[in-house]
């Protein structure tokens, strides 16, 4: 498996405060990998990071085959780079329908109303459909989203971000809100998104990573503090002691 984001040696200080204290992982190109650690771990931090949104004080962040750097690009070009990140509250167009939404995302990256202008060809009606069923929303698609459940909510914004052929995608928390059926739902979508990308889900839930059955990285004070299997990051005693001495 080829590496698609290296992160080393990076670190970042918020008015005095080390959020990320010289983190270093990688990820494939065709994984899944769940990240935990307590609050402040320094999760949202390494997704801002990653996506732009905040510039460390020192390290690297490396992506795809030719270890281009991320630092060096604005938000705009790291999602064009296929860098798709979904945060814990879904942001749907709510007044249009379940395909506006999808056809929207697939038009147009940016989120643009011209789409509704434009007209639809079978190959675009075709690929809703087909994003559609992957998220299971294929029997809801002339609905507007604002009527949607808030995992069917949730499963349309992962569609939309799929929508867009990321070859990354961050997930946080995705299995906060949602009922046991929802969440056994979500879980499949993303493993079907990992088998052709990676997808790294930060959550706390530990029954939810359990399900996901990937590797899992341990962040603490900004560091990882462990990393391979569930059953082995949770059998470690420095975990234990992050985790349960609270």
């Amino acid at each position: 498996m080829s590496m698609l984001l290296e992160v080393s040696g990076v670190s970042v200080t918020f008015d005095g405060f080390r959020a990320i204290n010289n983190l270093s992982f990688q990820i494939g190109d065709a994984e899944m990998r769940a990240i935990i650690g307590p609050n402040g771990a320094g999760k949202t931090t390494f997704m801002d990071i990653v996506t732009g949104k905040t510039q460390p004080d020192e390290g690297h962040v490396l992506w795809g085959p030719k270890s281009v750097s991320l630092l060096k690009m604005s938000e705009s070009q790291i999602a064009r780079e296929g860098v798709g990140r979904k945060f814990q509250r879904p942001t749907v167009f709510e007044d249009q329908s379940v395909f506006d939404n999808l056809l929207m995302a697939l038009k147009n990256p940016r989120g643009a109303f011209g789409v509704l202008f434009y007209r639809l060809g079978d190959k675009d009606r075709e690929r809703v459909r087909l994003l559609a069923e992957e998220i299971g929303l294929q029997d809801e698609l002339s609905r507007k989203s604002g009527e949607l459940s808030h995992g069917q909510k949730q499963w349309l914004e992962i569609g939309m971000l799929l929508a867009q052929d990321p070859k990354l995608l961050l997930i946080d928390e995705p299995a906060a809100g949602m009922s046991p059926a929802e969440r056994e739902h979500t879980t499949e979508i993303l493993r079907r998104a990992a088998k052709t990308r990676a997808v790294v889900v930060v959550e706390h839930d530990m029954e939810f990573v359990r399900r996901l059955d990937c590797r899992v990285t341990v962040l603490h004070e900004g560091a990882v503090l462990a990393e391979g299997s569930l059953d082995h990051v949770t059998s470690n005693q420095d975990v234990i002691d992050v985790y349960l001495g609270r």
